[in-house]
């Protein structure tokens, strides 16, 4: 019998959305219990990332029938990656600005006291200060989408280097057929 070739965006999609609604979570258990976003609490997030990303490029191996090329394994990870970065964007834009502008108040208040003890001038400091709480939401959006992005090119090398499993020349292959447009 004919099998359809699993789809490597649905997979990644799938697990990138579960990751948004881990990470939202991870987001507001931090804002409720008054703890420091920049505390180790924070890698909460990360660790999530890296066990999605693998899970997502173990659900693409296992729908291939236990066999995956590095590159259909990368690219599996790399997908999570960019949609998880795009979507979690997404949120942390629309939390910043408009959900919980305090977070972003917060954040830009710690951001003046690091740059007063790197020794810059209070123009500095204030011309520094305006332009964070002008374009904050944005820049921080942009920036987690492409940090997200690099993330899932790393770690979708390692998951792929992990999971890579070709058929030997013995090994019997099912018929695999593309689906239709």
């Amino acid at each position: 019998m004919e099998q359809l070739q699993p789809n490597p965006t649905k997979i990644a999609t799938k697990w990138a959305l579960i990751y948004l609604v881990t990470a939202i979570i991870i987001t507001y258990v931090i804002q409720f219990l008054n703890l420091d976003p920049n505390s180790p609490v924070k890698y909460l997030s990360y660790l999530s990332f890296i066990a999605f990303l693998l899970l997502a490029q173990k659900e693409y191996k296992d729908q291939l029938g236990g066999y995956i090329k590095f590159g259909q394994a990368f690219s599996a990870g790399f997908r999570f990656g960019l949609f998880a970065g795009l979507l979690f964007g997404l949120f942390l834009y629309i939390y910043l600005a408009f959900l919980s502008p305090d977070m972003l108040a917060k954040s830009i208040d710690s951001q003046r006291d690091a740059m007063a003890a790197k020794g810059l001038s209070e123009e500095q400091v204030e011309k520094g200060i305006e332009m964070a709480k002008k374009y904050g939401a944005i820049f921080g959006a942009f920036g987690v989408a492409i940090w997200y992005a690099i993330l899932g090119v790393i770690l979708g090398l390692i998951g792929a280097a992990i999971f890579k499993k070709e058929r030997s020349p013995f090994d019997t292959e099912e018929t695999v057929i593309e689906p239709e447009a």
